[in-house]
């Protein structure tokens, strides 16, 4: 629920970033937008491993959470459990305590065995970000976590068999941690084997959510205009 007495928040991130499209869906998800003022800092350009950004986050990781007092939350479970507190459906990280520990289990898989694998997969495997931000890279490591996600990916399918959400029977933040390996696969060209229906199934309703669309909307815009 938007609720225009909260004070302003500031989130560091950069447009289409797959951990910063968690914080944005989840963003939009508590409809918070009215809120937060979004901060570019270019991954392309190395500016999180800059030492004006370390200050704000020494481990030069996106996004950011800035409060209005100077707090700096880091990390997309941590922001998400910050902002799932302000009113409003849907509960992203759990009403009663079984549903907590549900989720954030869930959520851990899913960023530990898919999105982060992947993501080594980028660093390690591809040309990443570049030479002036990939300062080490290990290809046998990166292949290793490419087919990591990908024994990850049949995990989730035989999960999505039996219930509807990644981590039950509604959305949460371990969907958004999935639907960002989806985007993180997409920018790496990693294939989401066809075989995997309901995994597949499951993104297709996901790609449905105002909150997700709203999102590959906003990446639309921002390449348009970059590219003027």
């Amino acid at each position: 629920m938007n609720d225009s007495s909260l004070p302003p928040m500031t989130i560091h991130d950069w447009f289409n970033g797959p951990y910063p499209a968690r914080v944005r869906i989840a963003v939009a998800e508590k409809d918070l937008q009215a809120q937060v003022r979004f901060v570019p800092v270019n991954l392309w350009k190395g500016e999180h491993k800059a030492p004006a950004f370390l200050e704000k986050n020494y481990s030069g990781t996106l996004p950011v959470l800035e409060l209005a007092d100077g707090t700096l939350i880091a990390e997309c479970t941590a922001i998400t459990e910050y902002l799932d507190n302000f009113a409003g459906p849907p509960t992203l990280t759990g009403a009663t305590p079984r549903e907590k520990g549900i989720i954030h289990m869930m959520s851990r898989r899913a960023e530990l065995e898919l999105l982060d694998a992947i993501s080594f997969y980028f660093h390690h495997a591809t040309p990443g970000l570049g030479p002036k931000v990939e300062l080490y890279q290990n290809r046998d490591w990166g292949l290793r976590q490419r087919d990591r996600a990908l024994r990850a990916m049949e995990y989730f399918d035989e999960l999505l068999k039996t219930q509807a959400y990644i981590a039950g029977a509604a959305f949460s933040m371990a969907d958004i941690t999935v639907i960002a390996a989806f985007i993180f696969a997409a920018i790496v060209k990693l294939e989401v084997p066809t075989h995997l229906t309901a995994l597949h199934a499951w993104h297709a309703r996901m790609l449905e959510r105002p909150s997700v669309r709203a999102w590959h909307t906003m990446v639309e815009a921002t390449q348009t205009a970059m590219r003027r």
